[in-house]
C-alpha cells in the first residue's frame, strides 16, 4: 500500500489549515473532532496550541496522561486530512474506553483508506516511544473504525457496554 500521507504536530503555522479542518466537522453537523485533543472545545486556537504542548509534556488532560496530537496531510495538496492522538500509556478509565489511540478524518475525505494510512504512521510512532501494544475502542457501530483497527493488525479481545452503547475494543501487538 502507497502511503499518501504524513503526520506532524500542530503548530501556530498550520493555524488556518486546523480551523479549517475543525470548521468541516461542525459543518457536518459533528460536535466533536475525534484525535484532535478537544479542539471542538475551543474558541481560542492559541489556547488549544498551548493546552496539546501542554499534555505532551505533562498530564493535563482529562484523562491525566502524556499524549501527543497528530494532523495527516496529504503529500501531493498538503491538505489535512486527520487528527490523531496518540496517548503514552492506560489510566483505568482509558483501559475501559478510549485506549491509546483515538482518530478521525475530515468528512470530505472519509472511505478513500487514509484511516489505516494515518494509523499505521502513528503506530510507528508507537513503537518508537517503545509502547509494546496499543489499545483502540470503538463503538460497535462505528464500522470504518473497527475496519481500520482490524486493517492494522487490531485483535477484538472483547466488547462491551460503555455509557449506554456497544463498543468493541481492539488490542495491536507493535512488536517487531
Amino acid at each position: 500500500m502507497s502511503i499518501d500521507l504524513f503526520i506532524v504536530r500542530p503548530s501556530k503555522d498550520l493555524e488556518k489549515e486546523i480551523w479549517e479542518y475543525r470548521q468541516e466537522y461542525f459543518d457536518f453537523g459533528a460536535t466533536n473532532v475525534n484525535g484532535s485533543s478537544g479542539i471542538a472545545h475551543f474558541d481560542n486556537f492559541d489556547k488549544w496550541l498551548k493546552f496539546v504542548h501542554a499534555i505532551e509534556k505533562d498530564k493535563l488532560s482529562r484523562q491525566n496522561v502524556h499524549a501527543s496530537t497528530f494532523f495527516s496531510i496529504h503529500k501531493t495538496d498538503n491538505k489535512i486530512i486527520g487528527s490523531i492522538q496518540l496517548r503514552h500509556f492506560l489510566t483505568p478509565e482509558l483501559e475501559r474506553h478510549g485506549g491509546h489511540i483515538g482518530y478521525g478524518i475530515r468528512p470530505t475525505e472519509r472511505g478513500k483508506g487514509y484511516s489505516k494510512q494515518q494509523l499505521l504512521l502513528v503506530l510507528d510512532v508507537a513503537r518508537n516511544m517503545k509502547i509494546p501494544r496499543v489499545m483502540i475502542s470503538c463503538y460497535k457501530d462505528n464500522i470504518p473504525s473497527n475496519k481500520t483497527a482490524l486493517s492494522c493488525g487490531g485483535v477484538l479481545t472483547c466488547e462491551s457496554i460503555y455509557e449506554g452503547e456497544k463498543q468493541q475494543v481492539y488490542w495491536i501487538d507493535l512488536h517487531e
